[in-house]
């Protein structure tokens, strides 16, 4: 048994998977310590994790614009640092995820001679993954994805680890939890970790109209946006209700109570979304660094399994919403094709893969993933 680095932290998209790995590294008797930010996001869902052990890195991101060029440096030289000191000679392996919470724990385990294994989720690789891709001996990318400058020997292609609460329950029972009638539509809005301020504002918009079709609500709007009031109206067939939540900490439940979903197409979202298999309307954040929101949509879309609607179109996703939720046949078709690109545990793939980066006996009985997708 050994010792594993995962930084992850910095945003939901980085700090969801790192968890997903550690689970499955800590579930087969390793030693799993997660470097994340000092921001509220990684706070709130690390809480979660009791059997986890988390630490809160040193560094920032590049903010300030030129200005800001010397603390982001000084920040990098003290995440180094700490990092050489956080890792021992029975560290078998350090992940990084990307973010500004890899540069330094990667650079110091290269230095150290630790093994060094970098996992992109998005279609266009962002920034860290490319900077720090020369030090990796393993590197983990979305399907069909090449990034110049490594060897093909050490790309696999294991897709987005999901945690292990991420998965699908019956409906009845999911909708129970949110106190939603188990007869009507649902349509869930999500915004990503930090949430999304015209999201927020399209549901609270057109929250009437959609209860008056008979679709009820639920809108989570990010822990630092302004929450409206939650409320309910009768239709034809009951009582819909439109309900607005900073955070949800139950997100398999929620997104398995769901008919459709509204959501950003950062890549974690999209993953919890195959997982639980359920008919999705992405809107890609138009200022996402290299754009790669729209990348991570337009794939999914290529698959059959979602619809697409850009930020400047926003004035025709009541229409959107409307059609699929009242096209059963729509819906069957995204989650026949959802049901066709979902994965089988990426983690635990992720974890044995990582035990034979280390040179040690693979986790969970996984097997490794040992070569790229056509």
């Amino acid at each position: 048994m050994s010792r594993f680095v995962i930084a992850c932290g910095g945003t939901g998209g980085h700090l969801a998977p790192g968890i997903a790995v550690a689970e499955e590294l800590t579930k087969a008797g390793h030693e799993c310590v997660l470097l994340v930010s000092r921001k509220g996001v990684d706070e709130r869902l690390s809480a979660k994790y009791a059997n986890l052990t988390f630490v809160k890195s040193p560094g920032r991101g590049m903010q300030g614009g030129v200005l800001g060029i010397l603390p982001f440096l000084a920040s990098q030289v003290h995440s180094i640092w700490f990092a050489f000191r956080l890792l021992s000679k029975k560290t078998g392996a350090v992940m990084a995820f990307g973010g500004f919470t890899s540069t330094g724990v990667v650079i110091a385990a290269f230095l150290r001679g630790i093994p060094v294994a970098l996992h992109e989720a998005n279609r266009n690789p962002g920034r860290a993954v490319r900077l720090l891709r020369y030090f990796a001996k393993r590197l983990y990318l979305p399907d069909a994805v090449i990034l110049s400058g490594v060897r093909a020997s050490i790309v696999r292609y294991p897709g987005y680890p999901v945690r292990s609460e991420i998965r699908r329950i019956p409906r009845a029972q999911a909708r129970e939890t949110f106190g939603i009638d188990s007869i009507g539509k649902l349509l869930v809005v999500l915004g990503g970790s930090q949430g999304a301020a015209s999201l927020n504002k399209w549901a609270a918009e057109n929250a009437r109209a959609l209860c008056a079709n008979g679709i009820s609500l639920v809108c989570v709007c990010g822990p630092a946006q302004d929450v409206p009031a939650d409320f309910e109206m009768p239709h034809a067939g009951g009582m819909a209700k439109a309900r607005f939540i900073a955070f949800c900490d139950k997100m398999g439940t929620l997104l398995s109570a769901a008919d459709i979903v509204v959501s950003r197409a950062g890549a974690g979202s999209i993953a919890e979304i195959v997982e639980c298999v359920v008919p999705s309307i992405l809107v890609p954040y138009p200022f996402a660094v290299d754009n790669h929101q729209q990348a991570n949509a337009r794939y999914l879309e290529q698959q059959g399994g979602c619809v697409v609607v850009d930020q400047e179109r926003l004035g025709g996703l009541l229409s959107e919403v409307l059609d699929l939720a009242y096209s059963d046949w729509m819906q069957e078709r995204l989650s026949f094709n959802l049901e066709q690109v979902r994965r089988n545990n990426s983690a635990s793939d992720i974890a044995a893969d990582l035990c034979q980066l280390a040179k040690l006996p693979e986790a969970s009985g996984a097997q490794p993933v040992t070569s790229p997708s056509p």
